[in-house]
């Protein structure tokens, strides 16, 4: 979805989708659940279980926790120890623990734009199996920030983990791309980054490419 222009419709399955592999690839998510954004509310548009979407709603209520912290900030929340979570999150401090879990990690899912257009929830109910694939998240994306890309991140055990990591690496080189791309264009021009978003949605459509390939282009003819 990185790659692909926000005006594109067809997100909606992709994000269930997303869900529905997660919770059955992932060895250490128990549950997992996609959440976003709809005008004001926040809500759940796939879940692998009620669980995973009890522990949802309780966020939803409070409008505090991990995946709207993950959603509002761009990024990860891993949370390894649900039980210890801050009290900022009152009702997911609550209600996750209750349902026998016990650690979790919020992933938000990108737009062509780079913003987040929802968040892939994962909870588990041991903590230690789900420790390295929320260590491997936020390596990944700090690691992202300092434009080393090519980082493949801690190895872990689970293929399905490894698989998400892998995913989540390409994701955030893509976004780095694109808006690199973006600022050159936006430098080219008299008008501002939404402007230079959009050259860059025109480009690739009329030469037939992904966001991410037109931007690579971009950064070529910089160089």
């Amino acid at each position: 979805m990185a790659e692909t222009p926000d005006h594109v419709s067809g997100f909606a399955g992709r994000l269930t989708a997303i869900a529905t592999m997660a919770a059955g690839r992932i060895a250490a998510a128990d549950y997992a659940s996609v959440t976003t954004l709809r005008g004001r509310e926040y809500t759940t548009v796939a879940t692998s279980s009620d669980i995973a979407l009890a522990v949802d709603e309780a966020q939803f209520a409070d409008r505090s926790g991990p995946c709207l912290q993950a959603l509002e900030t761009g990024e990860p929340v891993g949370v390894p120890d649900i039980a210890a979570a801050t009290m900022d999150w009152p009702s997911f401090h609550e209600v996750a623990p209750a349902l026998g879990l016990r650690a979790s990690i919020s992933v938000p899912l990108y737009s062509g734009r780079g913003t987040p257009i929802a968040v892939l929830n994962l909870y588990g109910r041991d903590d230690a199996a789900m420790e390295p694939l929320i260590t491997g998240v936020a390596e990944l994306y700090a690691t992202s920030r300092e434009l080393e890309l090519d980082s493949p991140g801690p190895p872990v055990a689970d293929p399905g983990a490894e698989e998400l990591l892998t995913g989540y690496a390409g994701a955030l080189a893509v976004r780095a791309t694109i808006r690199l791309a973006v600022d050159i264009l936006a430098g080219r021009t008299a008008g501002g980054i939404d402007d230079a978003y959009t050259v860059l949605c025109a480009q690739a459509a009329e030469n037939g490419t992904s966001l991410s390939v037109a931007a690579a282009a971009v950064l070529r003819e910089h160089l």
